[in-house]
C-alpha cells in the first residue's frame, strides 16, 4: 500500500476512526418526542374517528405501534422519570422540580458522543407562585445544567412569568429569555429550532427531546384554525381538534426534514404522551366515546400512545402489547447509542431496544407506578397512589385489585379469592411487586 503523504501513526490513526472500516457501526440519531396531554385514543392508527393524525399513522404503519405504553396521571411526574430512568420514591421533590443532582439522559448521552438539544416545554425550576410553598422559589433544574448543548424552552422560569406557549410565544433561547414574540407559534418555534439543530449537526451523532406543549390547555387557535388572526389567544375546546391535527402535522415536518437532510435512514424517531387527555376531552374511538383522565390513575388517565420508527431496523407495521413505562426510554436511548450507564447508579426501567430490532428481547412481565404529585400549587386534590399491574390485571397497595381487560374505569373491584386461578396468581405475583418497591 503506497503512502507516500502519511506516516505509519497517521495511517493507523485513520484505520482505527469510526466509520473507516466497512460496516463499521454509526450511532443513530434519536429523536424523542412527547406530546403534552395526549392519550391513546386521539390517534387515527390507534382508531380515534374524531382526528386524523396521518405522519404519526405513516410512522406506525413503517414501524412498530405499542398497544400498552403507560405514563404516570400527570406531566411532570412522567417527565422526571423519563429523563432520569428512576421511580419517583427515588428522586421526587415537588412538582415542577427537578432534582438538580440529578443526572437526566441529556447528560448520559452528551457523555457518550452525542450532541444534545431540547425545545419545548421545560417545567422543572421553581414551579410555585411566591405564595405557595415559599420554600421551593427559585430551586430545581435549570435548563442550562441539564445536559443540552443547546435548547429553545417555554416555562424556564418562574410560574407567574412564563407567558404563552402557543400564540405570541415567550421562549429562552439559549440562556435568552425572549418576550412576547408577536404573530409567532410556540410549537413551530420549538420544531424550527429542532429542524435546525439536526441539519447543522449531521455530522455527528445527535440526540433530541421534543417534550411538545401540544396539546395542552388553553385550547386555543392553530396558524390553521379560523380563529388564528381574530382570537388565537381565546380558550375554547372546540379547538383541541386543530391542536392535535396540527401536533400531527409539525412531527411532519421535523421527519420531512430529516428526509430532506438524508438522515433518516439513520434516525430512531420514538412518539410517547406523558398522560392521559384532558378530562373536558371526548374523543371516539371507533363508536366508542372515551372521556379524557388526565390526573387519573385509570387507562383514560395512563395509557398512552407509543410509536417507534427507525427505518430499516424496526419492524414494519408490527403491533406490539408490550408492557412500556415512562422509566424504559433511557436505558432503551442509552443501548442504542451505544453510551454506558454508570453501575453505581439505580436504573428502574428496562431497555426495549430489541424489540425495536425485532429480536425477543426480555419485556417487561409488570408495571409500577408511585404517583404522589406533591406538593404542588393546583395539586390539593392529588394524594399518593402505589399500583402495580400487567396488560390485563391492577392491583393497588390499599388491594383493590381489577380486570382491567373487562373493567376499564375500574368499577368493579375482584375481592380476594375471586376472579379465577389466574388472577389469583397474577395477585400475587403483584403483590411481590409492590413489596419490592414499598418505602
Amino acid at each position: 500500500m503506497h503512502t507516500p503523504n502519511l506516516t505509519r501513526r497517521q495511517l493507523l490513526a485513520g484505520l482505527a476512526a469510526p466509520g473507516f472500516l466497512k460496516g463499521a457501526p454509526k450511532k443513530p440519531n434519536i429523536l424523542l418526542i412527547m406530546a403534552d396531554d395526549l392519550g391513546y385514543e386521539c390517534l387515527s392508527c390507534y382508531g380515534s374517528t374524531s382526528y386524523r393524525t396521518p405522519h404519526l399513522d405513516r410512522l406506525a404503519g413503517s414501524g412498530i405501534r405499542f398497544t400498552h405504553a403507560y405514563a404516570q396521571p400527570l406531566c411532570t411526574p412522567t417527565r422526571t422519570q423519563l429523563m432520569t430512568g428512576r421511580y419517583l420514591y427515588r428522586n421526587w421533590k415537588a412538582f415542577g422540580i427537578l432534582d438538580p443532582k440529578e443526572k437526566t439522559f441529556g447528560h448520559y448521552m452528551r457523555a457518550g458522543g452525542y450532541r444534545t438539544a431540547i425545545a419545548g416545554k421545560w417545567q422543572f425550576w421553581s414551579y410555585n407562585p411566591p405564595d405557595f410553598w415559599p420554600q421551593w422559589r427559585g430551586k430545581g433544574m435549570l435548563a442550562k445544567d441539564a445536559g443540552f448543548d443547546q435548547w429553545c424552552l417555554w416555562h424556564t422560569g418562574h410560574t407567574e412569568d412564563k407567558g404563552s406557549r402557543y400564540g405570541d410565544p415567550t421562549y429562552e433561547v439559549n440562556g435568552q429569555l425572549l418576550q412576547t414574540q408577536k404573530d409567532k407559534y410556540g410549537p413551530d418555534v420549538y420544531a424550527d429550532f429542532l429542524t435546525g439543530f439536526m441539519s447543522t449537526n449531521k455530522a455527528r451523532p445527535w440526540f433530541c427531546y421534543y417534550p411538545m406543549a401540544l396539546t395542552h390547555g388553553p385550547f386555543t387557535a392553530t396558524p390553521k384554525s379560523a380563529k388564528w388572526n381574530t382570537a388565537r389567544l381565546q380558550n375554547d375546546r372546540s379547538q383541541f381538534k386543530d391542536m392535535v391535527e396540527y401536533m400531527d402535522d409539525v412531527i411532519g415536518r421535523l421527519v420531512a426534514g430529516l428526509d430532506r437532510d438524508g438522515q433518516l435512514d439513520n434516525t430512531l424517531i420514538l412518539f410517547y404522551g406523558d398522560n392521559g387527555t384532558d378530562r373536558s376531552i371526548q374523543s371516539r374511538l371507533g363508536e366508542r366515546v372515551i372521556q379524557g383522565g388526565k390526573g387519573l390513575p385509570t387507562d383514560a388517565g395512563t395509557r398512552v400512545p407509543l410509536i417507534a420508527n427507525w427505518r430499516g431496523v424496526t419492524p414494519q407495521g408490527q403491533v406490539l402489547d408490550d408492557l412500556i413505562d415512562s422509566t424504559d426510554f433511557l436505558p432503551t436511548i442509552a443501548e442504542a447509542g451505544g453510551v454506558k450507564l454508570p453501575r453505581r447508579e439505580i436504573f428502574d426501567g428496562v431497555s426495549f431496544l430489541p424489540r425495536l430490532r425485532g429480536q425477543p428481547g426480555t419485556p417487561r412481565e409488570w408495571q409500577f407506578c408511585h404517583f404522589d404529585p406533591l406538593p404542588g400549587d393546583g395539586k390539593l386534590g392529588y394524594h399518593r397512589i402505589r399500583y402495580a399491574r400487567t396488560q390485563r390485571y391492577k392491583l393497588y397497595e390499599d388491594g383493590r385489585f381489577f380486570d382491567i381487560a373487562h373493567d376499564e374505569l375500574e368499577k368493579n373491584h375482584i375481592p380476594p379469592g375471586k376472579g379465577g386461578d389466574e388472577a389469583q396468581q397474577v395477585r400475587l405475583r403483584l403483590w411481590d411487586v409492590l413489596d419490592r418497591h414499598r418505602n
